[in-house]
C-alpha cells in the first residue's frame, strides 16, 4: 500500500459490524473524565492549539483527516513536528494511534523549544511509534515501539501490537519523576528519571552527545512526522500536581558528585569546601547541577579570595564549549553590584542592587546568598538582606541547571559551602 492509497483510507470510525470502534464518539470527554479533570489536545475538526516547532504557527505538513490529526508523510528526521500551545509538567497522556506500512511516528514531552535546538528529540524523551514488521531497515530493541527511545525498554511480553493500518491506544504518565509506559491497557513499562542509573544510560548512548536530553522538567507535547503517513485522535490529557520538594544538599563535602564542569578552569574540594580558581587558560569556567532547577529555594555561602568575581547561573545551560545560556545572581567585588541579575546573553543586567545596599557583601569573609526562584518572579538575599524582587516573562519561560561561575582573568579564587535546595 503506498502513501496515496493510506491517506485516502478514512481516519474515523470504522463501519465494520462488531469492530471495537463503531460505537464510539471520538475526541470528546466523558462528563466524569472532564470532572477528572482530563482535557482534549484535539478537537477532531482543526488543529487548534499546535503549531510548529520552535515557531508560532503551524505551516508542516498536517493535516485533519476524518476526525484524526494526520502526518501527510513527507516529514523528516530534521522537519515535521508539531507541538502543542502549552506547556505540561507532570501529567497523564492518552492518545490513539496508526501507522502506514513500515511506518515511523512518535509521541515527544517535556520539549523545549529554542532556536539553540533544531529538533525536539534533544531535549524531549519519547514513546516510539514504528512498523516493526515492515520497517525497511534492521532495529536495535531500543528502536521498537513503546520505548523510552534509546534509554528503556518495555516488557514485551504484555504488548499487544495490532497491525499497520489499526488502531492502537497508548498512553504515558509522568509523576514527578515516575514513569509508566501503556500500550493498548497494559503497562509495559516504568522506571524513574533522574536517578544515578538513568543518568549512566543518558551519558552512555545515544543521548552522551545531547547534554540537555531529558532534563527539562516541563515542556510541549510533541508528534512527528519521520517520513510515513500516521494518523492521531482521541488525544487528552490529565495534569497531575507538582509534589513539594525537601532540602537537599547540592555539595556533599567530598566530592563532585552530581555537577559537570565546562572549561579550563579549576574545581576542587578543599577542607570541606568547594574550590574554584583560575586555571591556565584564565578563561570563564562553570560548574553546573546535572539536574535541572526551575522553581526553587537556593542558600550557599562563599567566601571571595584574591578576585572574587563569580555568581551563580539559574534556569541555564551550556550552549557548546563553555558558552552559558540563562541569568545570573552577580557575586563580585565590592560596589559590583552582588545579587543583582544580568543576563548572559541579549539584554545584560535585568536589574542592579541600589548603591546603599553595596556595603552588605563582606569582602573576604563568609557570606550567605539566598535564591528564590518562582515562575516569572526572582529575589535574591545577602546575607539575609533582600537586595532585588524582579519579574520577568522572559525569565519565568526559562529551563536549566544551578551553575557556578568563575569570571575570566587572573587569580581569581572563590570557596563555597552549604549548598542546599529546596524544589518549590
Amino acid at each position: 500500500m503506498n502513501k496515496t492509497t493510506w491517506i485516502a483510507l478514512t481516519c474515523g470510525v470504522l463501519s465494520l459490524a462488531g469492530n471495537a470502534w463503531a460505537d464510539t464518539v471520538h475526541n470528546t470527554l466523558t462528563p466524569q473524565e472532564k470532572a477528572d479533570g482530563w482535557v482534549l489536545l484535539f478537537d477532531g475538526e482543526t488543529l487548534k492549539g499546535w503549531k510548529d516547532y520552535n515557531d508560532s504557527k503551524l505551516t508542516v505538513p498536517w493535516h485533519v483527516v476524518d476526525g484524526c490529526i494526520q502526518a501527510k508523510g513527507t516529514g523528516s528526521d530534521a522537519t515535521g513536528y508539531i507541538v502543542t500551545d502549552k506547556e505540561y509538567e507532570n501529567f497523564e497522556l492518552s492518545w490513539d494511534w496508526k501507522l502506514s506500512k513500515g511506518g515511523n511516528s512518535g509521541m515527544l514531552y517535556h520539549v523545549v523549544e529554542n532556536p539553540l535546538f533544531k529538533v525536539p528529540y534533544v531535549t524531549g524523551p519519547e514513546y516510539q511509534l514504528i512498523d516493526e514488521p515492515n520497517f525497511p531497515e534492521p532495529l536495535e530493541e531500543w528502536q521498537k515501539t513503546g520505548v523510552d527511545y534509546a534509554m528503556h525498554l518495555p516488557d514485551r511480553s504484555k504488548m499487544k501490537i495490532n497491525p499497520y493500518g489499526e488502531w492502537n491506544n497508548a498512553r504515558i504518565v509522568f509523576d514527578n519523576g515516575h514513569v509508566e509506559h501503556w500500550l493498548n491497557g497494559q503497562k509495559i513499562l516504568q522506571f524513574e528519571a533522574w536517578t544515578d542509573d538513568w543518568f549512566a544510560k543518558k551519558n552512555s548512548g545515544k543521548w552522551q552527545n545531547a547534554p540537555e536530553y531529558g532534563l527539562a522538567r516541563k515542556g510541549v507535547i510533541c508528534l512527528q512526522d519521520h517520513g510515513y503517513p500516521a494518523s492521531f485522535r482521541n488525544i487528552k490529557i490529565k495534569e497531575l500536581p507538582r509534589k513539594p520538594g525537601k532540602e537537599v544538599a547540592l555539595f556533599n563535602g567530598k566530592n563532585l558528585d552530581g555537577w559537570q564542569a565546562y572549561g579550563t578552569e579549576k574545581w576542587y574540594v578543599d577542607n570541606g569546601e568547594l574550590v574554584c580558581e583560575s586555571g591556565q587558560d584564565k578563561q570563564y569556567g562553570y560548574l553546573a547541577t546535572r539536574e535541572y532547577y526551575d522553581d526553587f529555594d537556593l542558600s550557599l555561602d562563599f567566601k571571595q579570595e584574591t578576585d572574587g568575581n563569580s555568581g551563580v547561573f539559574i534556569r541555564s545551560f551550556i550552549e557548546s564549549g563553555v558558552k552559558i545560556n540563562g541569568w545570573q545572581v552577580e557575586i563580585a567585588p565590592p560596589g559590583k553590584d552582588s545579587g543583582g541579575i544580568y543576563e548572559s546573553y541579549g539584554r545584560g543586567w535585568l536589574i542592579q542592587i541600589p548603591e546603599a545596599k553595596e556595603n552588605i557583601l563582606k569582602y573576604g569573609q563568609w557570606n550567605t546568598m539566598r535564591i528564590k526562584a518562582q515562575g516569572n518572579n526572582i529575589q535574591t538575599w545577602l546575607n539575609g538582606q533582600p537586595m532585588v524582587n524582579f519579574n520577568d516573562d522572559k525569565i519565568g519561560r526559562g529551563k536549566g541547571r544551578i551553575a557556578l561561575q568563575i569570571h575570566s582573568g587572573d587569580n581569581v579564587k572563590v570557596r563555597w559551602k552549604n549548598i542546599k535546595i529546596t524544589r518549590l
